[in-house]
């Protein structure tokens, strides 16, 4: 069986509330904003790695999930090893490009800086349910109930617009009128489909302003969002890797302040 394929164990994280969860790629992402370099991103990578095998994604799930990072990572190393500040020996210059030893250094740094903030960002955010985050951020946070709730429902309205796009591709494609012009069909498919967003929406405004979503009263929620052990271990251990990567990183002298 695969170190990332869910156990009993490793589906509590989907029971942990989603403002937890924030609290934590928060912590990490900030620790890594300060600095650039190597090995404060290598060390929260390494830590990060060994928890995955409890994020409650197989390996598969894993890896299609965070696609964007490793396609991202590469990327940002390849273009700052081209066009980064330049420091140390000259290994390669054509015209704009430059490749030196500090080029490299700071992108190896920004590939692994990409990765340790990116994937544990996906990894939380793919096991949060919109309503239970909603429910936290009114009820832990305080936020706005209006802006909470509006902004669930346009969550919740994502997965009617993929459905919408592929009724619209269909039933253009058996009127006939889908089949060539492809970037004029996808500008024309992507007009009807901003007109019914907009009628949907309207739609949705006024039934949710009927059921009194819009009032200042205080509201009451069906589900109470709580926050205990499991969500303060979460947030304990975001801290530690944190705190590890900068300290690591300043007791060997990597530390690069760019705040």
């Amino acid at each position: 069986m695969s170190i990332l394929t869910p156990t009993k164990g490793a589906q509590a994280i989907y029971r942990i509330n989603p403002v937890a969860k924030l609290a934590t790629a928060f912590l990490l992402s900030f620790a890594l904003i300060l600095t650039i370099d190597w090995l404060s991103a290598a060390t929260a990578l390494v830590l990060e790695s060994v928890l995955f095998a409890w994020a409650g994604l197989s390996a598969r799930q894993f890896f299609l999930r965070t696609i964007p990072i490793w396609i991202a990572a590469p990327t940002a190393g390849f273009t700052t090893l081209l066009y980064g500040q330049s420091s140390g020996q000259s290994h390669f210059e054509f015209g704009l490009v430059h490749v030196t030893d500090g080029s490299i250094s700071l992108a190896i740094a920004t590939a692994l800086r990409v990765l340790a903030i990116g994937l544990p960002a996906i990894v939380l955010f793919v096991t949060i349910d919109p309503t239970d985050l909603a429910d936290g951020l009114a009820q832990v946070w305080h936020l706005p109930s209006r802006f909470v709730l509006g902004a669930l429902a346009g969550l919740r309205l994502v997965g009617l617009f993929l459905d919408d796009w592929r009724s619209l591709e269909l039933a253009r494609r058996a009127r006939g009128v889908g089949d060539r012009g492809r970037i004029r069909r996808v500008v024309s498919q992507a007009f009807a489909l901003l007109v019914l967003s907009i009628r949907r929406g309207s739609k949705l405004a006024t039934a949710m302003e009927a059921r009194g979503f819009g009032g200042d009263t205080k509201r009451t929620w069906a589900r109470e969002s709580l926050v205990g052990w499991r969500e303060v271990l979460l947030i304990g251990i975001g801290a530690v890797i944190a705190a590890a990567s900068v300290v690591v990183a300043v007791a060997f002298g990597t530390w690069n302040f760019i705040v």
